[in-house]
């Protein structure tokens, strides 16, 4: 049989088809990478469900748990009517730049089969936004209205904290470009804008009815712990896709890089994210011997080192997480003397061991280049920048809760804060008549959380 001699113009095209084939299949693995880390990232709003669910008052479990699916339900549309055009926009600071790309009604803002990013990194940091807003939560369960915790959640999780974002993760966010930003897995950029932003709003909204008294802070119980600690551990879970998704999987030669660009990979990840897991759990531990807080102790210490996750030695890490852990319990307690009702210690977990974790990574790695130019990491940049962090997550947390407040908008009254917001709120019941629905959730479980 005749065969056809090969020219250099057919081997050529040849060696362009395989190129495109190659190609093709390069940018459908990003898009596989990015699907199951923002599927993993779910497990995080089913871990606060759980987590916060367990943690109220049974006569509040249920509005707990559905104000977390809410959560979820208004951040997505409101990320893609403004939250990725946010992100686009305002990476030099509060004047915003061309981004019509992002806008919802451009056509990258929909399906489009030669466009195999936009979409999925979209989808990512949407469930970055969601996981911001929850953060929250857990703090004010049992007196907000749902209506006001949906309203602060939009702006939390589809404004404040991508705002942080165009500043510190975005390629010309002048954190990076001028003071040297170092901040790869979100512990200034998501937990300190969550924690503070928190902050604010527990200062307008107040403690719980008999949390303290003449003072005193009291223990009110979770009704359901064991509920709680395997909220947290799927929380835990949810991490692995939600710093899996702060990598970049580069479809050439380049391979892994950090959001700023510099080499990395998912073993570097995997060190410091068990390591520290691990440092802040012992450390949480030894602090309190409280089961609550041991396993808060987890998320104490993958925020302490996800700054610099990219970055430290893992027995440093361990190291870090662990006397971490005694800085967010301290805080906790300083917040509760000062009588700031943090149902769930978000503020300290999240907001103190975030600002911390930022400042730490300018401690420890301080004088690490950066790439493009961008100066180098410094303990000066690092620690700027988180000050910024916490003041931009602070101040919209505390006006517009103010604002609520003033309208009577912002807490239910006090009478159904008693009588329980499933009752009122949700129209339902968490448990079967055959379990009392009240049991220490009325007037005599504030007693005994009174001690009387």
């Amino acid at each position: 049989m005749a065969t056809e001699t090969p020219t250099l113009e057919s081997l050529q095209a040849s060696l362009d088809a395989q190129q495109a084939i190659f190609n093709m299949h390069q940018s459908m693995n990003v898009e596989v990478f990015y699907w199951w880390c923002t599927a993993i990232m779910v497990m995080i709003h089913a871990g606060f469900l759980a987590y916060e669910m367990g943690a109220s008052r049974s006569k509040n479990a249920l509005a707990a748990g559905v104000k977390n699916i809410l959560a979820l339900a208004v951040i997505i549309p409101t990320f893609y009517l403004f939250g990725w055009w946010i992100y686009n926009a305002f990476p030099g600071g509060i004047i915003p730049a061309e981004a019509s790309g992002a806008l919802p009604w451009s056509q990258s803002m929909g399906p489009d089969v030669q466009d195999m990013g936009t979409g999925i990194f979209w989808a990512a940091f949407a469930l970055f936004g969601a996981t911001t807003g929850s953060i929250m939560s857990g703090a004010v369960i049992e007196r907000i209205r749902v209506s006001a915790f949906l309203i602060l959640t939009v702006i939390l999780g589809s404004a404040v904290w991508i705002l942080a974002g165009a500043w510190g993760w975005h390629p010309d966010g002048w954190m990076l470009t001028e003071m040297g930003y170092h901040d790869v897995g979100a512990s200034g950029v998501v937990h300190a804008i969550a924690g503070f932003f928190t902050l604010g709003v527990l200062i307008n909204l107040g403690p719980r009815v008999g949390k303290f008294i003449n003072g005193v802070p009291q223990q009110i119980r979770a009704h359901n712990l064991p509920m709680t600690l395997i909220g947290l551990m799927m929380i835990i879970f949810g991490f692995f896709g939600f710093l899996g998704g702060c990598i970049i999987f580069n479809g050439g030669d380049t391979g892994w890089t950090t959001i700023y660009n510099n080499p990395t990979n998912l073993s570097a990840f995997a060190f410091n994210t068990l390591m520290g897991f691990a440092g802040g759990v012992i450390g949480c531990y030894i602090a309190t011997r409280d089961p609550f807080w041991t396993m808060s102790g987890g998320l104490v210490g993958i925020i302490s080192v996800a700054a610099g996750l990219d970055l430290y030695d893992p027995g440093l890490a361990f190291i870090i997480a662990t006397c971490v852990s005694f800085i967010a319990v301290g805080a906790a307690k300083f917040l509760e003397k000062k009588g700031i009702d943090d149902a769930v210690g978000a503020v300290s977990v999240h907001g103190v061991t975030g600002v911390v974790a930022v400042i730490l990574v300018g401690v420890f790695a301080g004088g690490t280049p950066n790439v493009g130019g961008n100066p180098a990491i410094s303990l000066y940049g690092q620690t700027v920048c988180a000050i910024v962090m916490a003041v931009l997550g602070f101040v919209p947390g505390y006006l517009v809760s103010y604002i609520l407040k003033k309208f009577n908008v912002l807490r239910v009254p006090e009478n159904v804060e008693v009588l329980g917001l499933d009752e009122v709120e949700i129209l339902a019941h968490p448990y079967p008549e055959s379990v009392p629905a009240k049991g220490n959730t009325t007037e005599s479980g504030d007693l005994e959380a009174k001690g009387a």
